[in-house]
């Protein structure tokens, strides 16, 4: 894939945030990684800043394992209702051009909540992920008007759909245009190929590993792809150049560690294939 348009050669007189600033939201006590393998994907993905607003474990674990991330921890051990203010305070300071929302959070009643909250406040695009699926599949109205990448995996898409989806390809094809249209968002459906889709328009994409069936690569994918709308990439080309980019620092993470391969080892990776 060519990512020259994406990336194009810095202009020298830049300055801090002309490349995009991200808000990870995600994590908590028990997925106490997601937050992280969402940032430090962020930023090596080329974000200018990534801000993490997680409960107190996953941001503590964030701000230790990379001290470029910016780190705000709420208190408690999942997203509540009651951190709202305090994110959307956080996101106006940081003047946030894109939001991951949803890698980990967990799926207490109380976190859906926050999550229909945030997602009513966000005004720029946004990555909804693993819990804050789940929560959606319950309030479809809540992504009105809202500018949104779907990244679910097979079971997940069955979630959106309220059916079991079959793991043929043209059945996995179907129900991910189902769901584009139900939800009016772009939809990046994650498997051994990656298909986006925005319901009329649709795209493959054939990188990747089978050893990236480790927990964690949903996660540094989100983070991929929030750095690339960021950016101001659209929707749909960003969707299609994330699946690719964490497909093939899969397959070169994979490529040297084989069964023992983990998503943080795809971090050093990912400025290889961007600048490939």
């Amino acid at each position: 894939m060519d990512l020259s348009k994406i990336y194009p050669p810095r202009p020298e007189w830049v300055h801090k945030g002309n490349y995009g600033s991200v808000l990870v939201v995600c994590g908590s006590k028990l997925y106490s990684g997601a937050a992280t393998l969402a940032a430090v994907a962020a930023l090596r993905s080329g974000a200018d800043l990534v801000t993490v607003c997680a409960p107190q474990r996953a941001a503590d674990i964030a701000a230790q394992i990379l001290p470029d991330l910016m780190t705000f921890p709420l208190k408690g051990d999942s997203l509540l209702p009651r951190h709202v203010a305090d994110v959307m305070d956080l996101a106006h300071v940081r003047r946030i051009n894109s939001v991951v929302l949803g890698c980990g959070l967990g799926r207490m009643t109380q976190t859906f909540s926050a999550i229909y909250k945030l997602i009513a406040k966000f005004t720029v695009p946004m990555v909804l992920d693993a819990d804050a699926l789940r929560a959606i599949a319950q309030r479809p109205d809540v992504l009105s008007k809202k500018h949104v990448v779907l990244t679910p995996h097979l079971g997940e898409l069955g979630v959106l759909l309220g059916t079991k989806v079959d793991d043929e390809f043209e059945a996995r094809l179907a129900a991910a245009k189902q769901a584009a249209a139900k939800y009016k968002a772009v939809v990046l459906l994650k498997g051994h190929v990656d298909i986006v889709t925005d319901g009329s328009s649709t795209i493959t994409n054939n990188s990747g590993s089978p050893y990236m069936t480790k927990g964690g690569f949903g996660d540094t994918l989100a983070g991929v792809l929030g750095a690339l709308l960021a950016k101001g990439i659209g929707l749909f080309e960003a969707s299609h150049a994330a699946a690719y980019i964490n497909g093939r620092a899969g397959e070169l993470a994979a490529e040297a560690k084989k069964e023992g391969v983990v998503a943080s080892d795809i971090f050093e990776y990912i400025p290889r294939v961007v600048h490939s």
